[in-house]
């Protein structure tokens, strides 16, 4: 039987025609910039993004860590969200091999930071403090939910930033989740800000990459960065391929995964004692929390029996995404279960 993966849209796997372009890819060494798959794909992602150039990556966690040792030196300070997923996730690269200082600012609900509180957190220039060289925000927002900053926020955030004399970088992994929820396009979300990225290897769901975009002269220099890094991949056109398909045949699928995301969240809010809020459901991720009763380790172990994963929490919150590989009636099988598993747990038992 078909096991349903919840966990994350990482999971998804190439399509045959992202197969068949890998093995038919026209190849180079991308470290001479002589790979047109990849020329190809960095000029696309440009293009989608509204800026100059592009760099292919290996991963976000490259693409995000290649901006910050472009934008800053070792000591300076960097101001991010606290549920950013640059912090959280990413094995504290930027301050292991940045030197950078991270200063937080607390998420909103929506996955804003409060344009007030950034710029009480610029330092002033004093002997004493590091200076504050950068701003990093996040659309759509993984740990608020998936959800979406507007292209009217982003432009303020980055003008505050920019009067200030800091560069913005926009992790946006799932850009072009974020778009489709705003009916706007990917280059409008990214055309305040100095970088962005986004993945390929999530809900486009190709195999492996993402691409760092900005001006032509930044992009020159995080090359430098990203051959320091070790990401110099030489005859990556192999796995490009698979990313130019992705950018013709993923972006307009993504509506389907919106979908099922939201039919997800209203299924789980008709569970008795589940907290889920489908109107705050506003692209392929939904959280939720399970009735006190019902320990969310033990809620996982008896899914995942019943062919439904989901990843362990770290929080209150549970975390489901959607993606290619999962249709609408998996989301009704995965509904039925996971109310079998709640009523395994009978109430005022942990």
């Amino acid at each position: 039987m078909k096991v349903v993966d919840l966990r994350s849209d990482t999971v998804t796997l190439p399509t045959d025609e992202m197969r068949q372009a890998m093995y038919q890819a026209e190849l180079g060494d991308d470290d001479y910039g002589e790979d047109p798959t990849v020329n190809l794909l960095e000029q696309r992602s440009a293009a989608l993004l509204g800026k100059e150039a592009g760099l292919f990556t290996a991963s976000g966690i490259m693409s995000n860590l290649v901006a910050i040792l472009t934008h800053t030196r070792a000591g300076d300070e960097i101001i991010l969200g606290s549920e950013s997923h640059i912090l959280w996730y990413e094995v504290g690269g930027a301050s292991a091999l940045g030197g950078a200082i991270l200063r937080t600012v607390p998420n909103e609900e929506d996955g804003r930071l409060d344009l007030v509180a950034i710029e009480a957190t610029v330092r002033p220039e004093d002997i004493h403090y590091p200076p504050t060289t950068l701003l990093c925000l996040e659309n759509t927002h993984n740990r608020c939910g998936g959800t979406v900053l507007s292209a009217e926020y982003t432009a303020s955030a980055c003008d505050l930033a920019h009067r200030h004399g800091l560069a913005v970088h926009l992790d946006g992994a799932r850009i072009f989740n974020a778009a489709l929820t705003l009916g706007v396009s990917a280059a409008q979300l990214a055309s305040p800000v100095d970088s962005v990225c986004y993945c390929l290897s999530k809900s486009l769901s190709a195999p492996v990459g993402s691409v760092l975009c900005g001006s032509g002269e930044f992009i020159a220099r995080a090359r430098k960065k990203r051959k320091m890094l070790g990401g110099g991949m030489r005859q990556a056109g192999v796995i490009a391929a698979a990313g130019l398909v992705a950018l013709d045949t993923m972006i307009d699928r993504l509506a389907q995964d919106h979908a099922n995301a939201r039919r997800l969240a209203e299924g789980l809010s008709k569970i008795p004692g589940v907290n889920c809020s489908p109107e705050k459901t506003l692209s392929n991720i939904v959280m939720f929390s399970l009735p006190s009763h019902v320990p969310p380790h033990a809620f996982i172990d008896h899914l995942r029996e019943k062919d439904v994963k989901l990843n362990y929490p770290e929080g209150p919150r549970l975390r489901a995404v959607t993606h290619r590989m999962v249709e609408a009636e998996d989301i009704d099988r995965a509904l039925d279960r996971m109310q079998d598993v709640v009523q395994e747990f009978p109430t005022g038992l942990s």
